[in-house]
């Protein structure tokens, strides 16, 4: 059982803590909540011309400032509550199965009401968030990219398709710039609608004949590839030595 001079020594603690928090929240206007988002709390009468790393920036500090606030709040509402006890002459007993709590747990935590037993720190839930089940991995179970048979158009590729309208990203972001703003999406090399890599660039009229080459890097690769290799084709900037598509050059 706690004696007088542990009680009073709690109960200043508890006192203290909790003018602490008041000022605090006084003096940081409860950690900007009192400030509506975005305009007053940035100044700005409009986001429409900020960088969206800006915005991002702005929103994560928005982010910090809730999670503090919401912290001191549980932190404040656990003093009153303890305070109460005391009022009620019922503190220092565990609140779940009547026994007293030590003067040791006290001392260190002043704000608890149940013994190390019945703490609800004591267990870790491992329950995850039921959006898990459909954002993880990223894309989630509309990600069909790993079943290799199956070539449909799916969640990934839809975020393809707005990406390459841009982002907030620039050449200088990456670690290795890219060659065009149209390599600067997830997986740009990605083949669309082509299986061999010169059916990027290379087209035909309905017979297969009159072969026509579309200026693209993939063709530049390709012919440097021949070059590298000594290899000629019928089309591109070599000229075609025999009847089949590729020879080697003896």
């Amino acid at each position: 059982m706690l004696t007088r001079e542990q009680l009073s020594k709690l109960e200043k603690e508890l006192k203290a803590g909790k003018e602490q928090i008041v000022s605090r929240f006084k003096d940081s206007g409860h950690f900007g909540m009192d400030v509506t988002y975005p305009f007053n709390s940035t100044g700005e009468l409009s986001s429409y011309d900020n960088h969206p790393g800006d915005e991002g920036t702005e929103l994560y500090e928005r982010e910090k400032d809730l999670a503090l606030y919401e912290h001191e709040r549980e932190h404040l509402h656990d003093i009153e509550h303890a305070l109460s006890l005391i009022e009620k002459g019922t503190y220092g007993r565990c609140e779940v199965c009547g026994k007293e709590i030590p003067y040791e747990r006290l001392s260190v935590l002043p704000t608890a009401t149940t013994c190390s037993e019945h703490s609800s720190t004591v267990s870790v839930s491992k329950d995850r968030p039921i959006e898990e089940e459909v954002l993880t991995p990223p894309f989630g179970r509309f990600e069909l990219d790993e079943n290799d048979e199956n070539v449909a158009y799916d969640s990934e590729d839809a975020y393809q398709d707005v990406e390459r309208y841009g982002n907030s990203e620039t050449p200088q972001d990456l670690a290795v710039p890219p060659l065009s703003y149209s390599q600067m999406y997830m997986e740009y090399e990605e083949p669309l609608g082509y299986v061999e890599d010169y059916e990027n660039y290379a087209a035909t009229d309905i017979t297969g004949k009159e072969v026509t080459v579309y200026p693209t890097i993939e063709h530049e690769k390709y012919e440097e590839l021949l070059d590298e290799e000594g290899i000629m084709t019928s089309f591109g900037d070599l000229p075609p030595a025999e009847k089949e598509p590729y020879t080697e050059d003896d």
